[in-house]
């Protein structure tokens, strides 16, 4: 196969689980950003109660999303491409950011500055395989990390401010949360509860501020909804993209 029709060629970049997770990512998080700040600010659009209602509805959406179906994609994705091992090599290859992730992005602040001619090829397609070996802007996968940490912070922040006495089976969960914060809290001369509340808070800007990074940087490509199309309808993508790389190696197991 030449190289121009390699790089014509339609894959599936995201399965049907992978669609889905996209879709109630998305839902999720615009929800609770818009519901959270209705309630903080005190809007006229609905009432409180209503804000909180489908606030608290979200919460187990975007949790289960990112918390179950995002895994379940990993391990299903890994497992096809070679049990095991594949699992491994796809998390690592795949959402790790690694030494061939920083060559790249060096070469994309060189080419940036004009010290580099080409843009580096960020996503890797083994036609040997059908898999992707890389699909991920490093940007992205630094972004990962700290979104991951981002949504368990104000997970926790949320179980405070949604009941501070809110217990599981007799444990104290709620209270715990408050003791920990107030450790910290006192730095910013608050208490365990208003430590909560602002860092609550502070979380939801940060989610603003990486919604309009993520959905911006890929209203740069003048092609865009190649993009939207693939995350969120059909999954498919032509690989003739600059940034896409090509490669024929066979795994060895």
């Amino acid at each position: 196969m030449s190289e121009n029709a390699q790089k014509t060629k339609t894959v599936e970049r995201y399965n049907w689980v992978e669609r889905w997770t996209h879709t109630f990512h998305a839902i999720a998080m615009l929800v609770l950003i818009f519901t959270g700040l209705h309630i903080y600010f005190g809007w006229d659009i609905m009432t409180f109660h209503n804000a909180r209602v489908l606030h608290m509805v979200m919460v187990p959406v975007l949790i289960l999303t990112n918390w179950c179906l995002v895994p379940y994609g990993i391990l299903s994705h890994g497992w096809q491409e070679g049990g095991v091992k594949g699992v491994v090599k796809h998390f690592y290859y795949g959402y790790i950011f690694n030494k061939d992730d920083f060559r790249r992005l060096k070469g994309m602040v060189l080419n940036f500055f004009g010290k580099q001619e080409k843009y580096p090829e960020f996503t890797v397609y083994n036609k040997a395989t059908g898999h992707y070996k890389t699909k991920l802007h490093p940007m992205f996968k630094i972004f990962i990390v700290v979104e991951g940490l981002c949504i368990f912070l104000i997970f926790i922040t949320g179980i405070v401010l949604y009941k501070v006495d809110w217990s599981i089976i007799g444990i104290p969960i709620a209270h715990w949360l408050t003791i920990i914060f107030g450790w910290i809290s006192p730095i910013l001369n608050m208490n365990g509860l208003e430590f909560a509340r602002w860092l609550h808070l502070a979380l939801t800007y940060f989610f603003i501020f990486e919604l309009i990074c993520h959905a911006f940087i890929l209203e740069f490509d003048t092609k865009v909804f190649k993009y939207w199309r693939s995350i969120f309808i059909d999954g498919k993508e032509y690989l003739d993209s600059p940034v896409v790389q090509v490669i024929d190696e066979e795994e060895h197991h």
